[in-house]
């Protein structure tokens, strides 16, 4: 894991693009935004002070992308959830390609780690996908805190208990970047 740079928005907009690919393939919603805004999303990953993350595989191909930061992009936490030490996981994309190696899962675990190590208690994350939802609570372990129904969207939102030894037990199971 390294912070995202402007060198890389070609790698990231490659990435974001073959992730929109593998959507329209499986006639997942929102493919056609991800397809149509990678670019740009890509450049916000990558902005200089940006709270973007890359996953790298030891030879230098991007495997997944997310953005950590210590304030939420989702309405719908409590006002003492937002007083509370977090770190919240948004807009995490990884390579399709990559999936044996559950990047998003070791993206996740590198969060819980960085969380404990600096003093957050929780990572959080909202997603508007009832797919997405089962992942993240089945497979990463994330709780569903509540379901928030806007206008035109619904946001589940989930957190996790910050622990160190996600990411530690990770690699020494051998599961991790050296791997992928």
């Amino acid at each position: 894991m390294r912070p995202a740079s402007p060198d890389d928005v070609p790698a990231l907009t490659a990435l974001i693009g073959r992730r929109a690919a593998w959507m329209r393939e499986r006639k997942l919603e929102d493919w056609e935004g991800w397809s149509s805004s990678a670019a740009l999303m890509a450049a916000r990953a990558a902005r200089p002070r940006s709270p973007g993350w890359v996953l790298e595989h030891i030879g230098g191909a991007v495997v997944g992308c997310t953005t950590v930061s210590d304030r939420s992009l989702d309405a719908g936490w409590t006002v003492a959830e937002q007083g509370e030490a977090a770190l919240y996981l948004n807009t995490t994309v990884t390579d399709p390609a990559w999936r044996r190696f559950r990047p998003g899962a070791l993206l996740a675990a590198w969060t819980l780690h960085r969380a404990a190590t600096t003093g957050r208690s929780w990572v959080r994350r909202g997603c508007t996908s009832d797919g997405l939802l089962r992942y993240y609570r089945d497979v990463q372990g994330f709780a569903l805190v509540r379901t928030v129904r806007g206008e035109h969207t619904v946001t589940h939102l989930l957190a996790r208990q910050a622990t160190a030894s996600d990411w530690s037990d990770r690699q020494e199971r051998g599961v991790g970047p050296r791997d992928a």
